[in-house]
């Protein structure tokens, strides 16, 4: 049902000061890796469409994947290295972030492989830095015009400036996204970055672009949710945070799985949403992202930790 498309990464955090430097752990990852396993993890058929290394890091990349149940059959290999996320918190546990990527895997996803992309692919959902470097970002346009007509499109720009540091391209790519998304999440921390209007305003110019549904997240203050029609509020469960990693993967899967469980996967459901509806999705999505503040990296909830139905 769902293809993410994107990178597949090492997080590696630095837990602690040695006598001669830092301690550090190493954790699969990356946004759109994150994204794939929150997804599968709450019981919806996934696979990531990405290129993985061939190295040790690779390897470890694919059992997890494996482990997870997260389709492999969208991914290709290369001899490039595995791109490494060296990641520092601070006392509130907000992430930063030093990226090792030049030459990653991740950015030579090659055309031929959107041409392997089933026609019947229900979802296809896309975001992060792999969508503005390297091969990967024209391949993945190029798979967003070839099925957009036919599939929910899913963006969430997700902002890493250490990767790209140009707010003109990213700022390219959300308006390219507008007319081409069906659904719409952003950070309310990445559309100050590269939109800078008030969320609302935002939201306006992309329902009239033809977004169905736009989600704006702003972490502690919970998220909001615009249609054409209606608009919905909530606020954040309250969590004692050791981190805010993943989270924002988290609250895409939840959601995502929400809409999935309701058939709600599609163009005219998104924009007939309710304002209840709205509601309840968002308090789904929100509480799964508090899951993930309260443990240290991007563990992401199963459907069991969550509300049924």
């Amino acid at each position: 049902m769902f293809l993410v498309c994107g990178e597949a990464l090492f997080d590696v955090f630095a837990v602690a000061r040695t006598a001669t430097g830092l301690s550090l752990d190493a954790r699969v990852g990356g946004s759109p890796f994150n994204l794939a396993v929150g997804l599968a993890r709450l019981a919806q058929p996934v696979s990531l469409l990405a290129t993985v290394s061939n190295g040790f890091l690779g390897e470890r990349l694919m059992h997890a994947m494996r482990e997870e149940g997260v389709g492999t059959d969208t991914l290709r290999r290369s001899d490039a290295p595995t791109t490494l996320s060296l990641i520092g918190t601070d006392a509130a546990g907000v992430p930063s972030y030093a990226f090792y990527g030049d030459g990653g895997a991740d950015r030579l996803l090659a055309p031929e492989a959107v041409a392997a992309v089933p026609a019947a692919t229900r979802a296809i959902c896309l975001g992060s830095y792999t969508t503005v470097v390297g091969e990967t970002a024209s391949s993945l346009r190029a798979l967003v015009e070839r099925h957009r007509h036919r599939a929910l499109i899913a963006y969430d720009p997700n902002v890493r400036l250490n990767v790209q540091p140009d707010t003109a391209v990213w700022r390219e790519q959300l308006r390219w996204m507008l007319s081409r998304a069906d659904l719409l999440k952003v950070s309310e921390e990445d559309l100050a970055l590269i939109d800078g209007r008030a969320p609302e305003a935002f939201a306006r110019e992309a329902l009239a672009s033809g977004v169905s549904l736009v989600v704006v997240t702003r972490g502690a203050l919970g998220a909001i949710a615009w249609t054409a029609r209606q608009r919905g509020e909530v606020a954040a469960p309250t969590v004692d945070v050791i981190d805010t990693v993943g989270a924002g993967d988290t609250f895409q899967a939840a959601l995502l799985t929400w809409l999935a469980e309701r058939d709600a996967l599609g163009r005219e459901a998104l924009g007939a949403l309710s304002p209840e509806a709205l509601d309840s999705a968002l308090r789904f999505a929100t509480q799964a992202a508090a899951i993930t503040c309260g443990r240290r990296g991007a563990d992401l909830p199963r459907r069991a930790e969550l509300p049924a139905g």
